[in-house]
């Protein structure tokens, strides 16, 4: 491809992210990833020790982390001891191309006034669906190492059925556990009962929820409440896979002593190195939308 790049801070996704964009013969500029030692050996990474050095003339784009920033007011780079502010950032993308992931509407509005076009990569249909199979592998890795029985012949209950619940349904299915999926429409509802689960409406849960041993939630809304909380059996695993503030009451359910694991940004911990491949298939497949390649 032959492309500039500059790589600005990010988690293990991103290192792996860097070395396969540089092996693929372009030339990427960093900064905020000096720790990563397993990229100082690739002619092809550059590291850099300002911002104006790796923000380059030649570089149209520009690649930051997924998720750009955890406060607000710093974008994340684990991999360094630098703090990156998005207003010094900001700064010197004038009339480049970001690529980051799970970005905020006030990054949006910082660059405006900076002629800089923003494309937020967690919004990418094609990677939002990859990704969901190292969610539901690592949810189910989750499950084994955290109940004291196998998952052949458990009763495990999937809150929404997007597609994290599809996925995580027909690979929970495929291990022989017995799946119900909660949904709110009726077409969902139809499509759980034709792939062959048992089906029940969220807005209905309550004391059916006594039955199962591992209850996984994916809708980003509350919905393990305090009064639903009440009907599970104390040995019941709880998984939430929402985004904060999540779709579990987590002081209830510690009240309760119920075990409950929010596993967030699964994806990046359990595969980082498939993640990093999608990301960059769909990175690639942006550049070509842009400059029609």
């Amino acid at each position: 491809m032959g492309t500039n790049i500059a790589v600005i801070g990010g988690d293990l996704r991103i290192i792996k992210l860097v070395n396969m964009l540089a092996k693929d013969g372009n030339i990427v500029y960093t900064y905020g990833i000096e720790k990563a030692e397993e990229l100082k050996e690739n002619s092809n990474i550059i590291f850099c020790e300002k911002l104006s050095k790796t923000i380059r003339e030649d570089v149209e784009i520009v690649i930051g982390p997924i998720p750009f920033s955890s406060n607000g007011k710093d974008i994340n780079s684990p991999f360094s001891d630098k703090e990156i502010s998005i207003r010094e950032l900001m700064q010197y993308l004038n009339a480049r191309i970001l690529i980051a992931g799970s970005i905020s509407p006030e990054i949006y509005d910082m660059a405006n006034d900076e002629y800089i076009e923003i494309i937020d990569i967690m919004k990418r249909e094609e990677l939002a669906v990859l990704n969901t199979i190292s969610t539901a592998e690592g949810t189910i890795e989750i499950a084994i190492s955290n109940t004291n029985k196998i998952l052949h012949g458990s009763e495990v209950l999937i809150l929404g059925f997007g597609r994290i619940g599809k996925v995580l349904a027909t690979k929970m299915a495929g291990i022989s556990a017995k799946v119900t999926c909660a949904a709110r429409k009726d077409e969902d509802l139809a499509w759980i009962k034709a792939y062959g689960y048992k089906a029940t409406n969220i807005n209905s849960i309550g004391e059916n929820l006594s039955t199962y041993d591992i209850i996984i939630n994916t809708v980003p809304h509350l919905i393990l409440n305090k009064e639903r909380l009440k009907y599970i059996k104390s040995d019941c695993l709880l998984i939430d896979l929402a985004s904060n503030p999540g779709g579990i009451d987590k002081k209830e359910a510690k009240e309760r002593k119920l075990k409950l694991i929010w596993a967030l940004a699964l994806p990046g911990k359990v595969a980082p190195t498939t993640t990093a491949e999608f990301i960059k298939d769909t990175i690639y497949n942006i550049l070509k939308e842009i400059y029609k390649k």
